[in-house]
């Protein structure tokens, strides 16, 4: 566990001086959860992943989205912010966000002389953190816009038809792009919320810190309109592939129409020859045969003649 004294913040970045204002708590971690409730009265089972305020800590929680690889990950954060501690509570394994945080505190060693402004690199690095899974949906939804395109036109670019179950899989990858917009979105309801309480919290608060807050919040602000945005195209896709799955339905129920209106009348006359009446005068005809074979045809071509006139054959 980290020593708990108070430090000057130095000229450059230094951990001990880091440490000396950050404390992570890894979530398993009970044995320092109960030294750090003893020493300090850091009490996160009490504060239940919910806003609350203490005397001496503000708990503020955050469920941070993040890419790791191919996959976006969903952890949840809570911060416990004191006069002169922050103390995290974090997920066990290696929390990836938090290393662009370290790396900002490198380039701004100041911010790591306050519990303050080491929670402000903290939230910056996880606005971050949702700004690039924004983008990774973003890029997603354009080749899915692709597709949809294709399947508006009938034909793949192999040149074959374009199937509902061809679709299927489209269907899937814009319902997980719209789980993680709107995921992201809020995210940055609660970054903002705790941002501003952070801004809140102290009087003491330097110029330049305020200033980086003002900013930070208005980057909040600005990955969440991002994420509004891409969830108002997710929803076009999906009314795009409702329109696309509605002409197809369509298409279908025409082509059985058709099929019917073609069919019945020669099914009809087929079905009284069938019926094997006692007397029947064509029979004995010299061409009733012939003439019964052209009544069917005719029975046939009359309503595929009004269909093709009326332009449904399109």
């Amino acid at each position: 566990m980290p020593a708990l004294s108070s430090a000057v913040p130095a000229d450059r970045f230094d951990t001990e001086v880091l440490q000396q204002h950050w404390i992570p708590l890894a979530a398993g971690d009970t044995d320092t959860a109960a030294v750090l409730r003893e020493r300090l009265g850091v009490d996160f089972a009490a504060a239940r992943n919910r806003v609350w305020e203490t005397d001496n800590f503000l708990y503020l929680p955050v469920v941070a989205n993040y890419k790791r690889g191919d996959a976006i990950e969903r952890e949840t954060i809570v911060f416990a912010l004191g006069s002169e501690f922050l103390v995290t509570l974090q997920p066990d394994e290696h929390f990836v966000p938090f290393d662009k945080a370290i790396a900002k505190m490198r380039r701004n060693p100041a911010l790591t002389g306050s519990a303050h402004g080491v929670m402000y690199a903290l939230l910056w690095a996880l606005n971050e953190a949702s700004e690039r899974v924004i983008y990774y949906a973003s890029d997603a939804l354009e080749a899915m816009n692709d597709e949809i395109e294709m399947a508006t036109n009938g034909y793949d670019q192999r040149g074959r038809e374009i199937g509902v179950a061809d679709m299927r899989g489209t269907m899937s990858r814009m319902n997980a792009a719209e789980e993680i917009v709107s995921r992201t979105q809020e995210t940055q309801l609660q970054l903002a919320r705790a941002a501003r309480h952070l801004m809140a919290d102290s009087t003491v608060h330097s110029a330049e810190l305020e200033s980086l807050l003002a900013i930070l919040i208005a980057d909040i602000d600005g990955v969440k309109q991002h994420a509004g945005f891409e969830h108002d195209k997710v929803r076009y896709l999906q009314q795009s592939v409702m329109t696309w799955l509605d002409v197809k339905q369509n298409q279908i129920v025409k082509v059985f129409t058709i099929i019917t209106a073609v069919f019945l009348p020669p099914t009809l006359i087929a079905t009284f020859y069938g019926m094997n009446f006692t007397w029947m005068p064509e029979l004995e005809w010299q061409h009733g045969f012939v003439a019964t074979t052209c009544m069917t045809l005719v029975a046939a071509v009359i309503p595929l003649a009004y269909i093709k006139r009326k332009g449904w054959l399109r």
